[in-house]
């Protein structure tokens, strides 16, 4: 194949939207094109020997925060072994500050911004043997309308094994300072029937899980309520359907819709990032936090939808009982999800305005993570982010939901803070923790370091290892009459290993 469009991706069942889409904007040189994607885990010399086997002309390559550092290899491995190649890059990492990145000196071409006719347009070029003097190029605006869609470019073996990723909108219109959508102009639709049309399509084809990529899926009431709608309309016990939510706005279209969703079918990502007013002005982040709070109250009670609610440390001026406010503000909501994430300066956003005057500290190595703030020095910043993988071990995987209101009590931070320091004080592990050695370990924190009573502490563990499906029981689970009796079984399966999300 003269073109390959390639990525990188975290995991094999992600598919990537964005090398369908350049794929299905080549027009005529659509015959001479393929996609080939393999996951960052891979050696980056075995991919390039792979894709020179095919002896392309042009490699096309989709760099992301999460695949930068393995890409950065694999062009230096192909331009040393194949200089002939040609290789474009494009994505959200490289169009901003290219002039820093190492990637970026040593490919042949840089497409800056939405490539999906642009790279089109490079590719005609160069096959004709015209080589563009401008090596850094910067695409133009792109009528949605143009677009060919992406979606009959999901193989079979995509739709049996991968996550199908579409989206009804680009953009944002909110200015959140953290996000790349800040430098957006505003949410721009997809036209609504081509959209369902291909919608149709995926589903006659057999997809069931639908993860749309909106930022802001609510924003238009007509056009959410006519999604949902039309998922109603072909409900079964496969479909599940991913949404981000603005966590604000929720009328009474919507309202009158999403209770029809069986459970198990709707998730909602919910960005909170913060409840501290102050910190989100400064952000520019727009949330009525009240009618957050109501919207929220109301999904759980009256809703079936999984919600996954995100905040974020590190927000320029937030200290540690600002999140810890808002922490457990969040907790009284109850969403089945908290993701804590850890502040990013992803490239080009306007979060860098704030380092200065707020200290932010920042990795110098991809993900970007905030290091310090003035508020919170490095050591609160790794205390949070050892809770925050705690928090996804213990709270998030579902694993223990007789066992969690014991961890929280009504306290749920100031608990939950203390666990995660005696847990790594006790490990020096947040990784590679046995699922039966967890088990044990909270036993042991529950009754030492939080102060639990013994028999309430056993009672809830011993109810959720019944539920892990993990056979027999740890001694310090068994009720004191069955201490007093010998129980081979039990022993022989103290050492049963499970491993640990």
């Amino acid at each position: 194949m003269d073109i390959q469009l390639v990525t990188l991706n975290a995991r094999y069942f992600h598919a990537s939207l964005g090398l369908r889409y350049l794929y299905a904007n080549l027009g005529a040189l659509q015959p001479q094109a393929v996609i080939r994607e393999f996951i960052t885990t891979q050696r980056p010399a075995d991919i390039a020997e792979q894709l020179l086997a095919e002896r392309p002309r042009i490699i096309g390559l989709g760099v992301y925060i999460w695949n930068v550092v393995e890409t950065t290899q694999l062009v230096a491995i192909l331009k040393a072994v194949a200089p002939d190649v040609i290789v474009v890059l494009g994505g959200p990492e490289v169009s901003h500050e290219p002039e820093l990145q190492p990637i970026v000196a040593a490919a042949d071409y840089l497409i800056c911004g939405a490539a999906d006719l642009a790279f089109a347009a490079l590719c005609a070029a160069l096959l004709r043997g015209e080589r563009p003097a401008e090596r850094i190029q910067h695409a133009a605006e792109i009528a949605l309308a143009d677009l060919a869609l992406p979606y009959a470019h999901y193989t079979a073996e995509d739709i049996a094994n991968r996550l199908i990723y579409v989206e009804a909108s680009r953009g944002c219109p909110f200015k959140c300072q953290f996000c790349l959508s800040a430098l957006d102009k505003t949410a721009v639709p997809f036209e609504l029937e081509r959209f369902l049309n291909a919608m149709a399509d995926l589903h006659a084809r057999g997809v069931r899980h639908f993860k749309f990529v909106d930022r802001t899926f609510n924003l238009s009431a007509r056009t959410a309520e006519r999604i949902l709608q039309f998922f109603l309309a072909r409900l079964d016990d496969r479909l599940f359907l991913h949404f981000e939510l603005v966590p604000d706005r929720l009328p009474d279209a919507i309202r009158a819709l999403i209770p029809q969703f069986p459970p198990g079918t709707l998730q909602f990502e919910v960005g909170i990032q913060t409840f501290n007013p102050a910190v989100q002005a400064r952000i520019e982040r727009r949330q009525d936090d009240a009618l957050t709070d109501a919207n929220l109250r109301w999904l759980r009670t009256h809703t079936h939808a999984h919600l996954h609610a995100d905040l974020i440390v590190g927000l320029p001026g937030e200290n540690l009982p600002s999140f810890a406010a808002g922490f457990d503000r969040l907790v009284a909501l109850d969403p089945q999800e908290i993701q804590i994430g850890i502040l990013k300066r992803l490239r080009g956003t306007p979060i860098r305005a704030h380092a200065v005057p707020f200290g932010l500290q920042f990795s110098p190595a991809p993900p970007y993570t905030v290091l310090r703030t003035a508020a919170l020095d490095f050591a609160d910043v790794q205390r949070l982010t050892r809770f925050a993988r705690y928090w996804d071990l213990l709270a998030n995987s579902g694993r223990f939901p007789a066992t969690k209101p014991l961890l929280l009590g009504d306290q749920p931070f100031a608990r939950f803070l203390a666990l995660a320091d005696w847990l790594y004080a006790t490990t020096q592990q947040t990784h590679q923790i046995a699922f039966d050695r967890l088990f044990a370990l909270l036993w042991q924190g529950l009754t030492e370091a939080l102060a639990v009573d013994p028999e309430a502490a056993r009672l809830a563990l011993a109810a959720d290892y019944q539920r892990s499906g993990l056979r027999g029981a740890p001694p310090f689970l068994a009720s004191p009459a069955a201490k007093s009796r010998p129980d081979r079984q039990a022993r022989q399966n103290q050492h049963t290993r499970g491993a640990a999300q």
